[in-house]
């Protein structure tokens, strides 16, 4: 846990780097694990599609005022716990021949920039860390609720094979391209 917290640490430091210093009035505000989720769907043996789902352990959004766009925005994902419906194939996917969360347990992602794209909308560039190599992404987000109690809808599409997995006798079965969801509720 202490590991854990410090990589959070290091993490926040590194995205307020990366983004120079944050607004002085940016407040954070941690994301809610129980109510929070990240789900993927890919193309499987051409005809069915496999989706899944990844627990959010933690994750910060700084937002200013009565803003409802963040500023910037953390998130840490636990590849241990990731879920299919088919517990064989979960196994695989966590064995080395995938993901190797033994070695990877988590997965990362830390905002670099975010761009309002109208008044409850914005798209949020930042690095994506699976298996540990990271990889610029990019989200769309549209926020629901108020300023009091926003919840964030941001969905992308990453490519499978940036993050330097193997491949594997099974991989020209799966589809490269990933769609991802993330529903973000804030503590």
């Amino acid at each position: 846990m202490r590991a854990m917290l410090r990589n959070i640490g290091v993490l926040a430091l590194i995205v307020a780097t990366a983004r120079g210093a944050i607004a002085a009035d940016a407040e954070p505000y941690g994301i809610e694990p129980g109510k929070s989720k990240a789900a993927f769907s890919v193309q499987h043996i051409f005809v069915e599609r496999v989706t899944g789902t990844l627990p959010i352990l933690s994750g910060v959004v700084s937002r200013s005022g009565s803003s409802i766009i963040p500023e910037s925005a953390t998130a840490v994902l636990d590849a241990t716990k990731l879920e299919t419906g088919d517990p064989d194939r979960d196994a695989s996917l966590q064995s080395a021949d995938f993901f190797d969360t033994k070695k990877y347990p988590t997965w990362t992602f830390a905002s670099t920039k975010i761009t309002p794209q109208g008044p409850a909308a914005f798209g949020m560039d930042g690095t994506l860390t699976i298996h540990g190599v990271g990889q610029p992404e990019h989200l769309d987000v549209v926020v629901r609720g108020d300023a009091a109690h926003p919840t964030y809808h941001a969905v992308g599409r990453i490519d499978r094979h940036a993050f330097g997995m193997p491949l594997t006798r099974l991989d020209p079965t799966i589809g490269a391209t990933v769609d991802v969801t993330l529903d973000i509720v804030l503590r």
